[in-house]
């Protein structure tokens, strides 16, 4: 289990700045418990969607601003924004935290940070909540979610809403600024859900208020993401968390997270897309509290 040994003052309920390298870096604290230092996807996406209120109840939870992102600070090079940069900035939260170890949570391309992570810094990582991600993307991987995405009005045809989401996430992943970039998203966030229809209501408040920066949505790592033959060098227990419905970050990329993890238990979220924190809030919690039993 993590430890409650740190530093009281880095982990404060509230906002918290300090500089990596001479850039601001924000991160927010609630609740109490071990910590647990939650990384948002994206990447270039506000950490604001993944705040879990009932995780609180038992974790400190430590939700970063990813370096680009809302109140942290900007890079000069639109191109350092990749894998190594988010990894740095990551570990440079663990420092200032001061807890020797904590848990770590990632969704989506956040999971690919915490991964990286756990691989180069297997002594700070109590445990890992592995949260729709994948060990790895390439041309593969794309091609599958873009096969899905397609797909996606076929499986709504009594809603004609649903016939212009692959169009907004394509203009969402061709996006240049800010502003069409969150448009984009927003309008595509359906094909991210089971049933965003039946529960539209729901998922309003999220869909509202969306925001996601294009320099480090657009920033390209010279190589895919690749950490499956390092997966074995985990020790940390883990818990793989997957949404049924995940077009994009699947229970197929997490079998092979669940394969390939010494110790990890899987959760197949059977009534959640890509969001089910906030689909099946109560599931996804108990998959993820359990770390502590562990």
């Amino acid at each position: 289990m993590g430890s409650t040994r740190h530093d009281v003052g880095a982990l404060a309920p509230g906002a918290h700045t300090f500089t990596v390298d001479g850039v601001r870096q924000v991160y927010h604290v609630a609740g109490t418990g071990p910590v647990c230092v939650a990384h948002s996807g994206g990447p270039g996406i506000e950490w604001a969607y993944l705040r879990t209120p009932s995780l609180e109840e038992h974790f400190t939870m430590v939700y970063v601003e990813p370096v680009g992102t809302g109140a942290s600070g900007r890079l000069d090079n639109r191109d350092d924004y990749r894998m190594n940069t988010y990894v740095r900035f990551l570990d440079a939260v663990v420092a200032h935290l001061g807890a020797p170890r904590v848990y770590l949570l990632g969704h989506s391309y956040g999971g690919f940070v915490i991964q990286r992570y756990a691989v180069e810094h297997p002594d700070r990582v109590a445990g890992l909540a592995l949260y729709d991600t994948s060990p790895v993307t390439g041309a593969e991987f794309w091609a599958e979610a873009m096969k899905g995405l397609a797909a996606y009005p076929l499986r709504h045809p009594e809603h004609p809403e649903a016939a212009a989401v692959p169009a907004a996430l394509q203009r969402a992943l061709a996006a240049t600024d800010d502003e069409s970039l969150s448009a984009g998203l927003s309008e595509a966030l359906p094909v991210y859900f089971a049933d965003f229809w039946a529960r539209r209501a729901d998922f309003a408040p999220l869909q509202a208020g969306l925001r996601a920066w294009a320099a480090p949505a657009g920033a390209q790592d010279p190589t895919p993401f690749d950490v499956r033959d390092r997966l074995g060098e985990i020790a940390a227990p883990a818990v793989v968390i997957v949404g049924a419905y995940d077009f994009i970050c699947g229970p197929r990329y997490a079998e092979e997270l669940h394969a390939g993890l010494k110790d990890s238990r899987l959760v197949v979220l059977e009534r959640s897309g890509h969001f089910g924190h906030v689909e099946q809030p109560t599931e996804f919690t108990e998959a993820v509290v359990e770390l502590l039993k562990r």
